[in-house]
């Protein structure tokens, strides 16, 4: 078996975190590490911080449920990308493909297939997104979050897994979460989240509500890329389009989170014991996934929902205090949860993979 790998997925950082958490074994392991992602998606950005790993651009198309010239073009930049990625694995040869999805992760996987290259898919959300769908003849193995999502895959390829969870999140620490913040223990700490992209009702309702926000908690707000408010000063409060690794440090601070309803981030959340308020994107701006998930959570007690239509500063200010209140019950909820052994059980689903690889 070569130690050559390629991994891929982008469009947010939740279809890159899992292999962030990955990549870091094979380094250690003296893998020769590859990522295929798109030429400006946030996975350059994020993946740049590992500097052994070598990415290579290629054209991707985009998926938009709203009707634009650009849907007209991306099928064409879909076969482009293709091409690109069927020259850059024939030339790489690599024992094994990791897809964990997007669209940029397509051409990836049809090439990895098209090259006899084993294709490993990770699919977080309960309901498989469109790329992955379109990907899934391709694939070797299909590694899911939820068990429901078993019923929705080839079973001869399904397996489920759980959660990955990047292992640096569990080890961040509070006094630096603090010193970063500039903020003082005592009064609680709130992490608002829109995602890596942001999330614009969000932003405008924390902000709307941010005196009242401001009387029961102290507010780390990730307002998302070109979203923060220069104008927006308070004691208390403070902006960052995105942290890396900070995050851990000021998750460790955090006493709960309000945030989107994305499979990793809320995932994170619960392995930190952190009490949830979920606002999941509507269906109007999304398939309904983030809905699925944080209704799956809310069940097991983990969380409450806040649906994105009943929004606004004084409904968003009412559920924060019922947040804090029951805070330890959600805590309680949350402490049979286990995610240490899913990251393993993935990577040994990959080399397997690899195993099968006789070029």
């Amino acid at each position: 078996m070569n130690h050559r790998i390629v991994f891929t997925g982008g469009g947010s950082a939740g279809h890159v975190s899992v292999n962030l958490a990955l990549i870091p074994t094979f380094l250690e392991e003296g893998w020769e590490v590859h990522y295929i992602g798109s030429r400006g998606g946030i996975e350059k950005e994020l993946i740049a911080r590992l500097p052994k790993v070598q990415y290579h651009p290629i054209s991707t198309g985009k998926l938009r449920r709203y009707r634009s010239i650009e849907n007209l073009k991306d099928p064409f930049r879909t076969l482009k990308g293709i091409g690109q990625a069927l020259r850059l694995i024939h030339r790489i040869k690599p024992a094994a493909v990791f897809s964990k999805g997007g669209f940029v992760s397509v051409p990836v996987v049809i090439a990895g297939w098209l090259n006899r290259v084993p294709v490993v898919i990770h699919e977080s959300d309960m309901t498989p997104g469109l790329a992955n769908r379109i990907s899934f003849p391709f694939a070797s193995r299909i590694c899911v979050t939820f068990p429901e999502t078993k019923e929705q895959i080839p079973a001869a390829k399904g397996e489920y897994i759980g959660a990955i969870v990047r292992p640096e999140l569990l080890n961040g620490r509070l006094e630096r979460g603090f010193r970063m913040s500039g903020f003082e223990p005592g009064l609680p700490v709130l992490i608002i989240m829109g995602g890596s992209l942001g999330a614009k009702k969000i932003n405008d309702a924390v902000r709307a509500a941010l005196p009242d926000l401001l009387a029961q908690c102290q507010i780390v707000h990730l307002t998302g890329k070109g979203q923060v408010d220069h104008s927006l000063y308070r004691y208390g409060y403070v902006q960052y389009e995105y942290v890396n690794d900070e995050l851990s440090d000021l998750l460790a601070m955090a006493d709960c989170v309000i945030s989107r309803a994305g499979s990793n981030s809320i995932f994170e959340f619960l392995a930190l014991r952190k009490p949830m308020l979920l606002i999941p994107l509507s269906k109007d701006a999304s398939r309904g996934d983030q809905i699925l998930n944080a209704r799956s959570f809310e069940k097991m007690g983990y969380a409450s929902v806040l649906p994105e239509e009943a929004l606004t500063p004084e409904t968003l200010t009412v559920r924060l205090k019922e947040l804090v209140k029951n805070g330890n019950a959600y805590r309680a909820s949350m402490e049979s949860y286990d995610a240490k052994e899913a990251l393993d059980k993935l990577r040994g689903i990959i080399l397997t993979a690899a195993l099968t690889n006789k070029p």
